[in-house]
């Protein structure tokens, strides 16, 4: 497929809103599968956008790389760069990586005697309860190393065997015996009191110096042992290996002449100093994702829309959450690669679908497109790096939708008649030729992105039409607005810089601090003066420990965990519209759970009994805002700089291509027709109407059949 060329019109490279400031810049750090990415906005709100390839090795490289390019592109050496810089926000795979190729510490558990095989019983539920066939999912710690300790605590706190030193002394010489880097102690009801759960620790420290050591207390003190005993060996199994990242990226930065703050983004959405995120490094296990749903709520506070499906398609994977409202959903509970995380998390649905993921023919001869990932290490065939199999970025490349010679702005140039020679090695076993098994491919990963839109939507009762496909990573933009017709959704918004926005959602969270207790007691909801004493004593210790991390505005959010008295399960109960000075607290409580319970599952039995199961607190230090800066007003419209053949339900056609960076504010692009930068490109289907909005965003309104 030939490529019509003219001059591109100059350009600044992956920059909006002018030159740099020079007086200081923010930076946010997302490290992908494929690529890292980089970005900074400077005080007058000029954003610039970096990308480099990641080092999985080592992802610590691949972000000071990032750094130099970045440098580069702003015209300043790395060292001038980092000395201007206020901060830095990183979101990190390390925790996943770990979790999902079992390349965690060599970890061990403590536990109360008699209970080693919680874990591995779990809650007696099967992923795929009707597979009488399933093996049993092999536990994080083997059962070798889950030792048990003579001890116990009642429900009610009470000591009913006190720890005893000697079978402890015993779990550590086997401890020691072992060669263990990481030990998770968890022991019945420890949410309670943990007094037995400090004494362990200490003495496995003082007896095992530079092991990771994490109490379930410290971790998620609530109740349900599987879950905090899950959520406990996670943090243990990953700790050190976040640990150690951690602390190379901070050594590699102060090299490099960095000495100002770095924040991780966690699960949750808030950002954490790197020292909490170490020590917390299962809330780590949606760093890079969360990210994208920040930046999502973000641009819905800029004007975008209040309801968006944020839509983030990597190198590896497919990042799916909802922002209704303007506001990004919260769970518990997830499963990261198998092992439960019962921290608080944004409620993100992922899949193995990609960029990189790797088109091959299955068990049943039929066209199958991932799990399985080229990532950055060979990479697609078309990188040229020893990958053989082809991936969904060859199958764009073949089709004609990614232009070989303007890869990431040039720097990498793209192999198309060795992504072609891989298709007609696929097409073969399936009787096509390379450009229908690259339509093939190209289709399939568009299906299973819709489905797993349907998973995070239509499964939890939402109308995925009535929302906007907000739609980012370096991929999306050439899947958007099929995926969007497969759900029968109309308008899709790419910001200027979807490739890096995740990363620029990173600037845009706030310091992030989640408090829980189980306070279960003989049931019912409290009386006003204990509800006022359980979160004033959850207020008192949040903010103690947000003011060692910086001395800004803080604020709290209270919500509960409840169900009625005849449930197993509880659901989540915001408190923030609840007066929390007014009498009758308690009624007012309990009646903002039967609003929830209704709005969830559309009734609510107020004659019933209401329990109160946990008390949980967002303590939050708010950074300083970020500044905006919109593209100037007016200017003419930028006509096709280029056409190019391409291949669209299995006909060829010239498709015009425009410069995304030169779109004047207001300006619309009908298609067919591809709009391309240095790191995104977004695929106009026939009908397609595309509009560039002043405030950074490519709205795509879809038409009425499709």
């Amino acid at each position: 497929m030939g490529t019509a060329r003219q001059a591109r019109p100059g350009r600044a490279c992956a920059r909006r809103g002018g030159g740099p400031a020079v007086s200081s810049f923010r930076i946010g750090v997302d490290v992908g599968g494929t690529f890292t990415d980089v970005v900074c906005v400077a005080a007058d709100g000029t954003t610039t956008l970096a990308k480099s390839s990641s080092t999985p090795a080592d992802q610590s490289e691949g972000v000071v790389n990032g750094l130099g390019v970045l440098a580069e592109r702003l015209g300043l050496t790395l060292p001038d760069l980092l000395a201007r810089t206020e901060r830095i926000v990183h979101g990190t795979t390390v925790a996943t990586n770990a979790l999902l190729e079992r390349k965690g510490a060599r970890v061990a558990m403590l536990t109360t005697e008699g209970h080693r095989d919680v874990i591995e019983m779990r809650e007696g539920l099967k992923p795929e309860r009707y597979d009488l066939r399933l093996p049993a999912a092999p536990a994080l710690v083997p059962r070798r190393l889950r030792l048990p300790v003579r001890e116990r605590i009642r429900p009610d706190g009470r000591v009913e065997v006190a720890l005893d030193r000697t079978s402890l002394d015993a779990a550590i010489a086997t401890l020691k015996a072992e060669q263990v880097e990481a030990v998770a102690i968890c022991f019945l009801h420890s949410w309670r009191d943990d007094a037995h759960e400090r004494a362990a620790a200490e003495a496995v420290r003082a007896a095992l110096p530079g092991v990771f050591v994490t109490t379930s207390a410290e971790v998620l003190p609530q109740i349900k042992e599987f879950e905090r005993f899950s959520t406990a060996c996670v943090n243990a199994y990953v700790g050190p290996v976040v640990s150690r990242y951690l602390a190379r990226l901070r050594g590699r930065l102060a090299d490099a002449g960095f000495g100002g703050p770095v924040f991780v983004i966690l699960s949750h959405g808030g950002v954490a100093p790197v020292e909490e995120a170490a020590r917390l490094a299962a809330g780590t296990a949606l760093s890079g994702p969360a990210g994208g749903v920040a930046a999502g709520v973000a641009l819905a506070q800029r004007g975008l829309g209040d309801d968006l499906i944020t839509f983030d398609v990597g190198g590896t994977s497919t990042d799916i959450a909802l922002v209704q409202g303007g506001e990004a959903a919260l769970g518990r509970g997830r499963t990261v690669a198998g092992e439960r995380i019962a921290l608080e998390s944004l409620d993100i649905v992922t899949l193995g679908a990609g960029g990189g993921s790797i088109g091959h023919v299955g068990a049943g001869g039929t066209l199958q497109v991932g799990p399985r990932s080229a990532g950055a290490v060979p990479g697609p065939v078309a990188y040229g790096q020893g990958g053989t199999e082809p991936a969904v970025t060859d199958a764009n490349l073949v089709l004609g939708y990614l232009d070989p010679d303007n890869f990431l702005g040039g720097a990498r140039k793209l192999d198309r008649d060795g992504a072609r020679a891989a298709f007609e090695r696929l097409g073969a076993s399936l009787g096509l030729d390379a450009l229908a098994a690259a339509e093939g491919v190209h289709r399939l990963a568009n299906v299973r992105m819709a489905d797993g839109i349907r998973v995070a939507t239509v499964r939890r009762g939402v109308d995925p039409r009535d929302f906007t496909l907000l739609s980012f990573g370096g991929a999306a933009g050439l899947h958007a607005s099929a995926v969007a017709r497969e759900l029968g959704m109309r308008r899709v918004a790419v910001p200027v810089f979807a490739a890096g926005l995740s990363a620029w959602g990173m600037l845009h969270t706030d310091l992030r601090y989640e408090m829980a207790r189980s306070e279960l007691g003989t049931g019912g909801v409290p009386d006003d003066a204990t509800l006022r004493g359980i979160w004033a004593g959850l207020e008192q210790e949040g903010r103690a420990r947000v003011a060692t991390w910086f001395g800004g505005e803080v604020e709290t959010k209270r919500a509960a965990d409840m169900r009625y008295g005849e449930q197993v399960f509880e659901i989540a109960v915001p408190l923030e519209e609840v007066d929390w000075q007014a009498s009758g607290l308690a009624r007012r409580v309990t009646e903002a759970f039967h609003g929830r319970h209704e709005s969830l599952f559309t009734y609510a039995l107020r004659g019933e009994e209401v329990v109160l199961v946990n008390a949980r607190l967002a303590v939050i230090g708010r950074l300083p805002p970020m500044p905006a800066r919109d593209a100037a007003s007016g200017g003419a419209a930028a006509g096709p700089f280029a056409h190019r053949r391409a291949r669209l339900a299995g006909a060829e056609a010239e498709l015009p291509v425009y410069d995304f960076a030169a779109l004047a504010p207001g300006q619309q692009v009908a298609g067919p027709a591809i709009i391309e930068s240095d790191t995104t490109t977004v695929l106009l289907l026939p009908g397609d109407v595309a509009r560039m909005d002043g405030r950074g965003w490519l709205v795509v309104v879809l038409p009425e059949e499709t």
